[in-house]
């Protein structure tokens, strides 16, 4: 992800492995979707992702590198 700030906005969706839905949870702040994301199931963590105006990245990705 090219950008770093914490106040940058951000989408916060789960993308369905099943039928490829995707289904945003918030519109908000990298650190408000970062704690969002933190809240929820394990399971739920890996079909979450981070999307700005010019990157799209997976949270357990952000967060795990």
């Amino acid at each position: 992800m090219r950008t770093v700030s914490d106040d940058v906005a951000v989408r916060l969706y789960h993308l369905d492995s099943d039928g490829g839905i995707a289904t945003t949870i918030l519109y908000g702040t990298l650190s408000q979707a970062l704690a969002t994301a933190a809240d929820e199931p394990e399971d739920v963590q890996a079909g979450l992702f981070l999307q700005t105006d010019n990157d799209v990245v997976a949270y357990l990705d952000m967060i795990e590198g």
